[in-house]
Order: C-alpha cells, then structure tokens, then sequence
C-alpha cells in the first residue's frame, strides 16, 4: 500500500464547514435504501491486535465477502498499542493477498491512563483484563504470541508471523472516517469491534459525522451474560462484574460521547450475545486445513476465545443469525467510582433525555449458524459474497433486524 500525504486543502475546507454547522441534536434525513446490487460501503475500526485471534479473524472476515466494498480499515490502542497493532494488520493482509488500506487510529484514550488503571484497581479491585496496559496475560491456557509493554507504547517488537512491507497511510483514522462519510453520504456502515475512541475524536472534529453515516455497529458492553459451557474462563468475571466489558471500559468517555451522537442506527453487540461462542479448536484445526491463502496462518496463530469481533461482523452480514434483541437506550459510567466503565441502560422513553439514542442489543444469536458463517468466510479459497441487500425502509422498519443495514 501507498503512503499518501495528508490533503491539508480537504482538511482547511472541511474545518470551515465543521465550524458551520449549528447543531448535531438531530439526525439527518433517513439513509435511502440500498439499491439493488449495490455493494453496501463499511469502514471497520478495529483494535488489531494480532497474529490470529478475534481482532484479525473479524477483519478477515470481511475481506472475504465481495459482495461489499471494505473502505478501510481504522486501527486505535486496545487490546494493544495502536502501531504494534498496524503491523499486524498489514502482515495479515498481505498473507491474504487483499489490498484494504490501513489508517492508525488513538494512540491512547481520552483521559484513561495507566496510572488512573492502577489507582482505579488499588481502590476497587484488580482488572480481568485491561488490554495494552496488561502486564501479563490472563491463565487461560491459550497462546500468547506477543510480549506485553505496558510502558513502551510505541515500540513494536519482530512480529512472530513476519514483518510487514507494506505501510499504513499518513492519515488518522478519524480525518478518514469523516471524509468518507462526507464523499459518501449515508452510505457508510461503521463496525468498531475495539474502544471508540476513534470515533468520538471524529465526532468531535466534525458534529455532522454521525449523521451523515448509514449506521453504526459495534461490539462491546454488557448486561447480564451468562457464563457458558467452555472452557473460557472469564465465566468468573462475568458473575461477579456483569456490567463491565473491556471495549467500554478502557476509554470510558469516549463511549459514552459516541453513544450521544446522532447516528441513524445504533446496533450492540455485548458479552451476552457472544459468551456462548467459542473458536474452539476444533473449529482452529478446520481453518488450518482449508484452502484460504491466510488458513496456514491462521491454524498456527489462532486463539480459543469467544467469537467477539467476528459475531459483531456476521450479524451484519447476516441479520438472520439474531435470535434475542431488546431496544433500550445505553450509557457508559464516566464517574471515577467502583462502576467506571460500566454499561448503563434504561427502557425507552425512561431515559435522563441528554441526547442517548435507541439502541438495538443483541442478546442472543444462532451459533451453529454463527459457526458455519465464519468457517465459510475463513475457509474459502477466494471472497465469496455473503452480504445480501434488504429494501426494507430503514426509518422505521417492519423487522427490527433491517436496522442493521
């Protein structure tokens, strides 16, 4: 991939526009509806924290259906450091043989640091999980590939699968979600499956960015997940802290400013949807054995964990795979107390009506059908097309499960 400079003449004009712009209290006209055989437009904004694993088994996942026009792909700090996790993506995309361009997204959070993580644990108890801050991984009995550096941010060590040749572009993930969302207004779907750090900062920077995209889905929060039947062993954190989830609570604030954006659509995917998946290895020595140029790599370097990212990316893909969902306005706990990170959420119309959107929850999906999506993306020796357009109106659709389109 090419390294691009920055376009200072876009960036100088849209500042100007930005500043114009009276109020963001209000979404936009409704998106129109996906014409027939059109390819949908989507950005994933991802923490890409690799080899294998959740993160690039989602992202993968997309490369493979052509039946959609992957923009980009944005990358903040989560799960890793953001440049660490650019290596990483790139390598994995250069082992498929897919050409998506790669934007570096946050380096840190807003206001979250190390620091306040460790004061914050010294006051309340000690983390499950806390992502680049980690200084040593969790006993699950999977693989780590990467050493942990909590306090080298922007060291990025040999990568065990190889070094990337490729480069991600000069552009911040933010400035690019804003200028495709404006090149393509209301066409844009947006998956983040990491912090949502990127997309405040792109809130912020231009009130109109919500607004002007189709939909937003993503994966994170929690409500009551129910501890499953595998050997996952974040059962135990499920039970004794239900309403903390790693994407919302490693930057707090920018969840919550996201969650009060104007966004057509808002679709949730939390731990209750995917506590009951697993990329089990059963399912790892099948991808190992298929035809996919990145299989071999996979099979190597993949992680038993829940399907995370992949459930937010297939039920997107396929809106069939729902089989439990509420509506309910949500909220994250910004308060520097016991609850910081924590998923808030009332009925709707009981909401404190400071600017929370309906959002529709995923509380439940087919995972035999869950299973045989994945496996058919990751194991096909080149993209098949999944995504299947709906014509549905998308104001105020009859199935509820249209929205995600």
């Amino acid at each position: 991939m090419s390294i691009r400079r920055i376009p200072w003449a876009w960036i100088a004009a849209s500042c100007i526009a930005f500043a114009a712009a009276q109020s963001f209290s209000a979404p936009a006209a409704a998106a129109p509806a996906i014409a027939a055989g059109a390819r949908p437009k989507v950005i994933l904004d991802e923490d890409e924290m690799g080899p294998g694993g959740t993160n690039i088994q989602a992202t993968l996942m997309l490369a493979q259906d052509k039946a959609i026009n992957l923009l980009g792909i944005a990358v903040p700090t989560g799960d890793g450091w953001q440049p660490e996790e650019v290596a990483h993506v790139l390598r994995a995309l250069q082992i498929a043989h897919r050409a998506v361009p790669v934007y570096p997204g946050a380096m840190f959070p807003l206001l979250n640091t190390r620091r306040r993580e460790r004061m914050w644990e010294k006051m309340y108890g000690a983390l499950f999980y806390d992502g680049a801050y980690m200084s040593r991984w969790p006993a699950e009995g999977t693989s780590d590939w990467t050493a942990l550096h909590p306090r080298r941010p922007y060291w990025v060590p040999a990568l065990p699968e190889g070094n990337p040749t490729t480069h991600a572009h000069r552009r911040s993930a933010a400035l690019f979600m804003i200028q495709m969302v404006h090149q393509y207004p209301h066409q844009v779907t947006i998956i983040a499956a990491g912090p949502l750090t990127d997309l405040a900062l792109a809130a912020k920077l231009d009130p109109r960015f919500a607004s002007l995209a189709r939909a937003l889905v993503f994966m994170g929060g929690s409500f009551n997940p129910q501890p499953a039947d595998t050997p996952f062993a974040q059962a135990e954190a499920y039970a004794n802290s239900p309403r903390i989830e790693f994407n919302m609570r490693f930057d707090p604030e920018a969840a919550s400013i996201v969650l009060h954006q104007p966004w057509h659509r808002i679709t949730e995917v939390p731990l209750d949807a995917t506590s009951p998946t697993l990329m089990s290895r059963q399912l790892l020595q099948r991808v190992a054995r298929g035809p996919a140029p990145f299989d071999h790599y996979l099979g190597r370097f993949g992680q038993v964990y829940p399907l995370w990212d992949e459930t937010a990316v297939a039920v997107w893909l396929d809106p069939a795979l729902i089989t439990g969902e509420m509506t309910v306005h949500v909220d994250v706990d910004t308060s520097f107390t016991a609850n910081y990170g924590a998923t808030l959420s009332w009925p709707v119309g009981a909401a404190p009506a400071l600017g929370d959107r309906p959002v529709q929850v995923v509380t439940a999906v087919d995972v035999p059908r869950l299973n045989r999506l994945v496996m058919r993306l990751l194991t096909a020796p080149a993209p098949i097309a999944i995504w299947r357009a709906r014509h549905t109106a998308v104001t105020h659709p009859a199935n509820p499960r249209d929205r995600l389109r």
